[in-house]
């Protein structure tokens, strides 16, 4: 059938209203990533480069005080001149990460079509967003991102468990939490300088998300992390822009692993 009312049409609905989703809640998602790039002992940002006030955690990372205010410029004969700035920003571009979380949530519903497990992905996917832009930006993977999400996880796949229809399975979600929290606890003991303990963290919730596909999903998940971290390393020391021991942030690959294991593992269901 190819009509709106047919399973063509609705699963193109879905994808556009997913696209949508994405590109909404990717352009809230710079203010937080600003404010939450920070060392770890230091608290969240209230302030932005200006020194001005930042209001709520959502949104464009834009200061409207900066942007109105008059700046000072050096001409090319030394004489000293004023203009206004027309920017203000001072976080990451809010388009650029609306339109890879519209991708991201257009891919997810174009793979699980209309099963109830894919308003799980879509209600995640901004968060896995933010978490990797946070990790470039300073390394870091704050607890108050991802243990909620792997509260999260859990307690949505649970509901969703509820509902006919579904392909996954919530004690295999909790399993896969269990199993990947405690292999990436392993990993830091092991070499507490080669892994920060926010990855350990983070991979309790992709453990969940990649369980709930079964033990299949968890493996290639994994395996697609690591291997993306490990040839986005090995290009920074063929370019020479990192040596063999220099950190690079994890979670980034970590989720992009958990993302292509859960694309798999969505259209195999």
């Amino acid at each position: 059938m190819t009509g709106l009312s047919g399973p063509v049409g609705l699963s193109g609905l879905l994808i556009a209203v997913a696209a949508v989703w994405g590109a909404v809640t990717g352009a809230l998602v710079p203010r937080a990533a600003y404010r939450f790039s920070v060392p770890p002992e230091e608290a969240w940002r209230q302030r932005c480069p200006g020194g001005h006030p930042i209001r709520g955690w959502l949104g464009r990372a834009r200061c409207g005080e900066c942007a109105g205010g008059a700046v000072v410029v050096a001409a090319g004969d030394g004489t000293v001149v004023t203009r206004r700035s027309a920017q203000g920003r001072y976080g990451p571009r809010a388009p650029v990460l609306a339109l890879v979380t519209a991708l991201l949530c257009a891919g997810l519903a174009a793979a699980t079509d209309t099963r109830p497990e894919i308003a799980v992905w879509l209600l995640l996917a901004p968060v896995g967003v933010l978490l990797a832009v946070v990790d470039l930006r300073v390394q870091r993977l704050p607890d108050v991102l991802t243990l909620p999400l792997a509260g999260a996880a859990l307690v949505l796949l649970g509901l969703v468990a509820l509902v006919p229809e579904h392909a996954g399975s919530w004690p295999s979600a909790a399993l896969g939490a269990l199993a990947l929290g405690a292999g990436y606890l392993v990993l830091w003991l092991a070499n507490p300088g080669g892994m920060g303990f926010g990855d350990v963290k983070l991979a309790l919730g992709t453990g969940a998300l990649l369980g709930w596909y079964g033990w299949g999903t968890v493996l290639l998940g994994t395996l697609a992390g690591f291997l993306s971290g490990a040839l986005y390393g090995g290009a920074l020391v063929v370019a020479r822009r990192a040596g063999r021991r220099t950190a690079i942030p994890f979670g980034p690959f970590l989720i992009a692993g958990a993302y292509l294991g859960l694309l798999t593992g969505a259209y195999a269901a």
